[in-house]
């Protein structure tokens, strides 16, 4: 198709073809994303290497304060008169040597067993034994120490190196005085950040890779520390959650993961077209009291969520105000089961969402809808298009452009949107053909919260957060490239 066919093509007619042509590439970009893992695990091995060799030719090479550093870190910065380097060197090997001899060795012995002496009672007396989850944390700590040590280490040896490079072309060394200097201009970016990043690594990087490590245990109540110990068993437990036989966690997993999808489908496409459609109406010319409409929609906003869903659950109970009106009213006999029947919970879940989520779209609406050009709806009136025609060919699509990326974002928010699910029907209704304590409500993050609060079934909860991490990521990679505001950017400039 050449690049006149293809600009004659209506919009749906040109996104099939770019999404054929996406279908059309994912065994070539299969081959292209192998092909970069090989040359990136390559570009590491040789890294590698380079270092390794590097490290062995400094050491006979260089003099005897170089050689001396290998042992004593920070030794050869201070006889070469950098004593903040070597100070700070020297202090972080002495750190490290006292944490792995009283603290991180014993936590890394029993790593691959993750303990094996039990706790047991003697008469009233509690005799504590191996605490598998400290085992595991602390393991995990020692390993990136250890990380750490070897990169500071590797770091010193380049240092003395270079420091004995300079010393004999006749170049002067940086002071201790000048180190300071240049931590508070220059290289004060790296100071500025050093926190920041110790704290991401502290509660962000080792939390996650504690939870993945833990679906590859038993850790659950039975095998709950310090009273049980817990270990390793592979892939097991993502077996029994991927498994297919029976009414089990496999079979919970997909009734839960179809809901969570058809959930986020309707939870984002609704509230954005409602959303639009009422930006529409308030904007249109006549329409009196616009800032009142406004204020009253955004009101759903500074309410806190807390508070409004939890009233609002209570409203559509089977003794609340929905269905006490309509009773009187005559309209029902018995109470509308919403939250007792699947579908009836779903189907609320769903429309009350429409409440929370239509001010935000409204105002993101609003202020898009006054930025499309005025003379594309006058030249198209000219032409004779009625309000709808208008709507399809201009309005919707100016604002699927700029909002793309916000679809996708929201669309991902909404697979993990606890607050509104568990505020108003904390997963209900419940049902014994589900495992894990799943309601017909449940999303993945609702049920994985459960396992972890109620049941403490922390390893398939686990692996239930790898899973929703793995379908976010894949839905995130191919909607991104699918986007017009991505592939297509000159189409509104």
């Amino acid at each position: 198709m050449t690049d006149l066919d293809y600009l004659k093509l209506s919009k749906p007619a040109k996104m099939g073809y770019n999404f054929l042509g996406f279908l059309k590439r994912i065994p070539m970009g299969f081959v292209r994303g192998v092909q970069k893992l090989f040359l990136a695990i390559w570009h590491l091995l040789s890294l590698f290497g380079a270092n390794v060799k590097d490290v062995f030719l400094t050491f006979i090479h260089g003099d005897w304060k170089t050689r001396l550093s290998y042992l004593v870190m920070g030794f050869g910065n201070c006889a070469r008169g950098q004593w903040l380097r070597g100070i700070l060197f020297f202090v972080f090997q002495t750190v490290f040597n006292l944490y792995m001899f009283n603290f991180g060795l014993p936590y890394l012995a029993k790593f691959s067993t993750l303990g094996d002496i039990p706790t047991t009672k003697k008469g009233r007396v509690t005799v504590y034994g191996d605490n598998s989850f400290f085992i595991l944390l602390y393991g995990i700590l020692t390993i990136f120490f250890i990380l750490a040590f070897i990169y500071t280490w590797r770091v010193n040896v380049r240092q003395n190196k270079l420091g004995q490079q300079y010393l004999k072309e006749g170049r002067k060394l940086q002071t201790s005085k000048q180190d300071l200097q240049a931590m508070a201009d220059e290289q004060f970016h790296k100071t500025l950040l050093a926190l920041p990043t110790l704290g991401i690594f502290t509660f962000t990087v080792l939390p996650i890779i504690f939870m993945i490590l833990v679906a590859f245990t038993n850790f659950d109540y039975e095998h709950q520390p310090p009273s049980k110990l817990f270990t390793w068993v592979g892939w097991d437990n993502f077996h029994t959650l991927l498994s297919t036989s029976g009414a089990n966690y496999g079979d919970t997993f997909r009734q839960v993961l179809f809901w969570t999808l058809v959930w986020a489908f309707f939870a984002t496409f609704l509230n954005y077209f409602m959303g639009m459609l009422v930006a529409i109406m308030i904007n249109k010319k006549g329409i009196r009291f616009k800032k009142m409409w406004r204020t009253i929609l955004v009101m759903t906003i500074a309410i806190p969520q807390f508070v409004s869903l939890l009233y609002v659950s209570k409203m559509f109970a089977a003794d609340g105000l929905i269905n006490g009106t309509l009773m009187r009213w005559g309209w029902i006999a018995q109470p509308i089961p919403f939250w007792t029947n699947a579908h009836w919970a779903r189907f609320t879940v769903i429309l009350i969402n429409l409440w929370i989520g239509i001010p935000y779209l409204m105002l993101i609406a609003t202020g898009i809808l006054m930025n499309i050009p005025a003379d594309l709806y006058e030249s198209a009136r000219m032409d004779g298009a009625n309000a709808f025609q208008m709507y399809m060919k201009i309005t919707l699509p100016y604002m699927l452009f700029v909002t793309g990326p916000y679809l996708l974002t929201s669309f991902i928010g909404n697979i993990n949107n606890f607050n509104v699910i568990f505020l108003l029907s904390q997963g209900k209704p419940l049902s014994l053909d589900l495992a894990g304590n799943a309601g017909y409500t449940d999303l993945l993050i609702t049920w994985l919260y459960k396992m972890t609060v109620s049941d403490t079934n922390y390893k398939i909860a686990a692996v239930i957060g790898i899973l929703v991490f793995i379908i976010t990521v894949i839905i995130n990679l191919v909607v991104y490239n699918l986007m017009p505001s991505v592939k297509n950017e000159e189409d509104f400039q």
